[in-house]
């Protein structure tokens, strides 16, 4: 297998359908269940843990371990995306991530704070092998699809992560809820790990079978192809100097994805721990229904946003979302009742898919015509991880120091403020946009 032509019906699907296959990592593992049963092992009201010979607070500690994580995929990327362009085996580094997620994955079946350091390397490598995954993942696209076909089936395997991912979590908040009995749900949270480390590997095997593997060109790998990633970010950073628009914009991405990346990476926890929910049960089906209500009013703020740009341009379109998100950040110190937080969720749904989409194709717009595409993606992506570890690191370092989450949210406040007076710098486009 894996000899159908560029642009073929079936190797389209194949690529697209690697989305149904991990999604459900973000949504099970990073986004839900974990967050809950994470936060369920610490029964006293003082969340505090023992780990790396220091005591942290348990949400901090989580959110530095999740920046390491970011920071090391940063570093990796460049270097594993030389090697794989230059040694022309992308389908093995591909497969390499997927496994270590998936086996990260089922791992966390075991995660118990009795053995935290082997719990969180569960965790780490789950964390990695998605992200790691995603960046040979990612560059299958120009190989598999024509430029006019890319958009659409980047929107296929959106939607096909999207169905996938809901419909395991459905399964697994059915197990959860099925059990009367906390250690009894506690359970059924452990065998949704696994289901999700399984789901991940074995739906893989379609898109690995039908993706071309790459041919293998025998080179040897030197020192100098270690560094090609980052000698090729250095040209990007150079002749970024000479597009102010591109500059400008990249500034103002790197700051408020900053602070978003990291509210949609904490938000179950923040809701665990700083909402009054009445009861254990409640708390759990709550904050399950909070994430449901999180992705499908993605959907939509995705659609309204798009129309939105496309009205009003790309960049007051951004601006106004920012202004959204730097005012759900000072509505969340606040916030108290579950009512409260389901209403903070419906709207961090609605501007959540909006930022991603248009952020991502803002920068797209704005790229240089006749420059090797590729490298100027591997430079967002590199620079959205950085922006994910240094926010994660203040969020944590707030919430370690203070002891409140709530402060943490407030001071991400400033990062939109900042990203909507930068936003304001990008000079215009003479086209719309």
């Amino acid at each position: 297998m894996g000899t159908f032509q560029k642009g073929s019906k079936k190797l389209l699907n194949a690529w697209a359908f690697y989305d149904w296959a991990n999604s459900v990592y973000t949504l099970t593992i990073a986004s839900s269940i974990f967050p809950i049963f994470y936060s369920a092992l610490f029964l006293s009201e003082i969340k505090r843990v023992e780990a790396f010979g220091y005591e942290f607070k348990s949400t901090a500690l989580i959110t530095f371990v999740t920046a390491f994580t970011f920071l090391v995929v940063a570093v990796l990327s460049p270097i594993l995306s030389g090697i794989a362009d230059y040694v022309g085996n992308k389908m093995n580094f591909m497969k390499f991530f997927c496994y270590v997620g998936s086996a990260g994955c089922i791992g966390l079946y075991w995660f118990s704070l009795d053995h935290i350091h082997i719990s969180l390397l569960f965790y780490f490598m789950g964390l990695i092998g998605y992200w790691g995954s995603l960046v040979f993942y990612n560059s299958y696209l120009p190989d598999i699809a024509f430029k006019e076909q890319q958009d659409k089936v980047s929107a296929k395997g959106f939607s096909l992560g999207y169905v996938g991912s809901v419909i395991l979590l459905l399964i697994n908040l059915g197990m959860v809820m099925s059990q009367e009995d906390g250690a009894d749900k506690m359970q059924m949270m452990k065998y949704s790990f696994v289901m999700v480390g399984v789901w991940w590997a074995l739906f893989s095997q379609y898109t690995f079978n039908v993706l071309p593997k790459g041919v293998s060109k025998g080179h040897k790998v030197t020192k100098a192809i270690l560094f090609n990633g980052f000698r090729e970010l250095n040209q990007v950073w150079l002749q970024l100097k000479e597009n102010l628009r591109l500059k400008r914009y990249l500034y103002a991405f790197f700051v408020f994805s900053m602070a978003v990346q990291t509210i949609m990476l904490v938000a179950v926890y923040f809701g665990e721990e700083e909402i009054d929910w009445g009861s254990n049960e409640a708390k759990t089906t709550g904050l399950i229904v909070s994430i449901l209500v999180i992705q499908i009013v993605a959907v939509f703020g995705a659609v309204l946003t798009s129309r939105a740009s496309s009205k009003f341009g790309n960049i007051k379109t951004l601006i106004a979302v920012n202004f959204i998100w730097m005012s759900l950040c000072f509505y969340g110190y606040f916030i108290e009742t579950p009512i409260q937080f389901y209403i903070t969720a419906t709207m961090v749904g609605f501007v959540m898919g909006g930022i991603q989409s248009l952020a991502r194709s803002t920068y797209s717009k704005f790229l240089p015509e006749t420059e090797d595409t590729t490298s100027y993606f591997s430079f967002y992506d590199v620079a959205e991880k950085i922006g994910i570890v240094i926010g994660m690191l203040i969020y944590g370092f707030i919430d370690q120091i203070t002891g409140s989450m709530r402060n943490s949210i407030l001071f991400l406040f400033i990062f939109f403020l900042i990203g909507i007076m930068l936003l304001f710098r990008v000079p215009k486009l003479q086209t719309s946009g």
